[in-house]
């Protein structure tokens, strides 16, 4: 079941109208109902893989109890390493168990020997890599103390299944979410609207902005050879526009359904496209899977302590295993290895943390230094999405080598007015909103309110011209 989908708008009002009228007088009958919500919504996709959710949601409910009883040292490394190994392994076999198998056999061929493999016929469960995340920071947080073990078992399966940020985040932490399954929720309309909005304007970047762009990217990049230049230039800018809004906007519709169940998820996004530098950028893009290497990764390594060879490898790190996150595919770790090269002078010359503000904040307009910068951030993203995007490491040279060609300064044979003028108002609204949670979250709050009916009624009118067009959340594959 997918957010954009008629089954979800039946789906959503059910769940929402038994959550606070029928189940409202106890937590346990409402986490129940959200359990089960949450088992429906998945099953929706595949109900064999439930069973998946349900085994590493048991198994780290029962670390985490035994943990709390563990004292001996080896014996809680010991629990720990368990949960990791189950988790991982799980992660490392249906997702890059061919990768690791036809890298192997390569490898043998290119040492001039001849080496077979199978290649498993497996299907990718939607939303592993995101609910393992969320599963393990819950026992790593618990084996350092950092947060008790619960003893609510319906409360813990109902924070890892939790079906708003289920498939495709954010990954939330158990210090964080897990509390709010064990606390009262009262019905708070002004949030409950609030919620709404943020629906309203995740659904606007999915289905107006992303799937648009997706029918012109999946044109150009499927036929990159028969195209100028400057398509695919523009064909590599729509396809950030592409990711971003079908990703954010997958976070936004998430966190704002979660907000009509009183749950406060954390902010995913936070408008990275006005970065002015790839530090910035990183502090903004998905939010909550960069702070997870962060914490759990990145810092235990040693962050930016130590040596210069050992904070150029730590950044390394962070950011290979980042784009291996993303996909089996050499792709996403080009991808990782060229965000590293981005990141590095900044490292090496102690500006990555210049931009911690907002961009012109508490103004209309930018300086022309924060113009420049924002430009060549989004130029050095747009490229890097080149890999991301491509098929294989070939698709993208080839793409790339054809962009640096006579027909660089050539009229696009592809030029969507349309789509071009969306894109261009949606900038701007989100510019205009850019100091907010998401882009109309105060944008018409001092319009009169016959006004701010009417932008909401022109939102909805073009979510509901362009749902035709519908396409898969991007995010649904990693």
């Amino acid at each position: 079941m997918i957010f954009n989908s008629i089954e979800f708008s039946i789906f959503l009002p059910i769940v929402f109208f038994l959550y606070w009228f029928a189940t409202n007088k106890s937590i346990k009958l409402q986490n129940l109902l959200l359990l089960f919500s949450s088992y429906f919504f998945y099953a929706w996709w595949d109900w064999r893989f439930l069973l998946l959710i349900v085994f590493s949601s048991t198994i780290d409910y029962i670390i985490g109890l035994k943990l709390l009883s563990a004292s001996n040292k080896s014996k809680r490394k010991l629990l720990l390493l368990t949960s990791i190994f189950i988790n991982i392994g799980f992660l490392g076999f249906f997702k890059y168990f061919n990768f690791f198998s036809e890298s192997f056999s390569q490898a043998f061929t290119l040492l001039g020997s001849s080496f077979q493999t199978s290649r498993l016929d497996i299907i990718l469960p939607v939303g592993i890599s995101f609910y393992t995340f969320q599963t393990l920071s819950y026992s790593i947080d618990v084996y350092k103390r950092k947060i008790a073990p619960t003893k609510d078992c319906i409360a813990f399966f109902s924070f890892v299944s939790f079906f708003p940020q289920l498939v495709a985040g954010p990954i939330e932490r158990a210090v964080n979410l897990l509390p709010q399954f064990n606390q009262k929720r009262n019905f708070d309309y002004f949030k409950a609207v609030d919620g709404l909005k943020q629906i309203l304007w995740g659904l606007f970047k999915k289905v107006v902005i992303a799937d648009n762009c997706a029918i012109i990217v999946n044109d150009i990049f499927a036929n990159y050879a028969s195209y100028s230049s400057s398509t695919l230039i523009l064909g590599a800018i729509f396809f950030a526009f592409q990711i971003y809004g079908d990703f954010s906007g997958y976070s936004d519709i998430a966190i704002g359904t979660s907000r009509l169940f009183g749950f406060q998820l954390m902010q995913n996004f936070a408008f990275p496209y006005f970065s002015r530098d790839i530090a910035e950028f990183w502090r903004r893009w998905h939010i909550s899977l960069s702070t997870w290497f962060r914490d759990y990764l990145y810092i235990p390594l040693g962050g930016s302590r130590g040596s210069t060879n050992k904070k150029v490898r730590n950044i390394f790190i962070i950011f290979i295993v980042s784009g291996f996150w993303h996909g089996a595919n050499w792709t996403f770790i080009i991808w990782g290895i060229l965000n590293a090269f981005y990141f590095l002078p900044l490292l090496l010359f102690k500006t990555n943390r210049d931009n911690l503000n907002i961009a012109a904040e508490g103004k209309l307009l930018p300086t022309i230094r924060e113009v420049l910068s924002i430009f060549s951030t989004f130029s050095l993203t747009v490229f890097a999405w080149i890999f991301f995007r491509a098929e294989d490491i070939n698709h993208a040279i080839s793409y790339i080598s054809k962009i640096f060609s006579n027909s660089l300064f050539s009229i696009p044979a592809i030029f969507p007015k349309k789509i071009i003028l969306l894109i261009l108002i949606f900038v701007f609204i989100e510019w205009l909103g850019r100091e907010g949670k998401y882009g109309i979250e105060k944008l018409f709050l001092f319009c009169k309110r016959s006004v701010r009916w009417l932008a909401y009624i022109i939102l909805v009118a073009l979510i509901l011209y362009y749902s035709g067009k519908e396409q898969p959340f991007l995010y649904f594959q990693f």
